[in-house]
């Protein structure tokens, strides 16, 4: 099967178009365990082709930043943005976020995950990330109620933004940015863009491409899918694939397409 027809526009002009990927579920197959994810293989070799034909290629996950970097590299032309927005490797912060908010709002965070830890009942784990942290009860689905009691109270008494995951919650600052505003502000001025992503935090993504093909930008907005995916990602999709192993053919696709 060749390169979907919907992607003819990206092809047509590589260096003014752009790709956004999500890591997990699209990059890395979903683990039991957060802390033990890896990237498919071949995929930083894969990265760098996509850096070297597009001009504008990121992935943007809830994962933190040196967590990408230490699994995926810096391949040329790739910018790697975590935390949905909030981090960047090689830059002080993410690329629509103040440094100086993040700084006032470590403390907050920190203390937050601390209270987490100390009254999270068994089986449900508290994933650390600095500026954030996620509530995984894959472990202890009967704990899904606890895990959001416990988001929502601190989303009401500190502020905090919680992004719903697969069998988890995240608890991130209460900056005003999430994946749609990192694609609104890196595919300014492009001719075309598509998006790659599995779960509902990626529909911010999906949002922003939709909101920029009313301005005439041509967008292809891909579900990664499998048995556990959210209905909703793939009803905002233009098209869907199976899986990373999907994910990664059809890029491996656009790379070849692209020349």
């Amino acid at each position: 099967m060749g390169l979907p027809a919907a992607f003819a526009a990206l092809v047509a002009r590589p260096r003014s178009s752009a790709v956004f990927l999500d890591f997990d579920g699209t990059l890395s197959p979903i683990v039991d365990d957060p802390a033990s994810a890896r990237p498919a293989d071949g995929v930083p070799g894969l990265l760098a082709e996509l850096g070297a034909r597009f001009g504008v290629v990121a992935v943007v996950s809830g994962r933190p930043a040196d967590f990408l970097a230490a699994h995926l590299g810096r391949p040329g032309g790739v910018r790697l943005i975590g935390l949905y927005g909030l981090e960047e490797v090689g830059a002080p912060a993410g690329p629509t976020v103040d440094a100086a908010a993040l700084s006032r709002w470590r403390p907050v965070m920190e203390g937050l995950a601390d209270r987490a830890e100390e009254a999270v009942p068994g089986g449900v784990t508290v994933e650390r990330k600095a500026l954030a942290f996620t509530l995984h009860y894959r472990g202890a689905p009967e704990h899904e109620e606890w895990v959001r009691r416990f988001a929502e109270s601190h989303r009401s008494a500190d502020g905090v933004v919680l992004q719903e995951g697969r069998m988890a919650v995240e608890l991130r600052p209460g900056i005003d940015t999430d994946k749609g505003t990192v694609v609104r502000a890196l595919a300014a001025g492009c001719s075309a863009a598509c998006c790659f992503g599995d779960d509902l935090g990626d529909l911010a993504a999906f949002g922003a491409l939709g909101d920029l093909a009313g301005r005439g930008l041509s967008v292809v907005r891909v579900a990664v899918a499998d048995d556990e995916s959210p209905r909703e990602v793939t009803d905002a999709s233009d098209l869907a694939v199976r899986g990373p192993a999907g994910a990664i053919e059809l890029l491996r696709q656009l790379v070849a397409a692209a020349g």
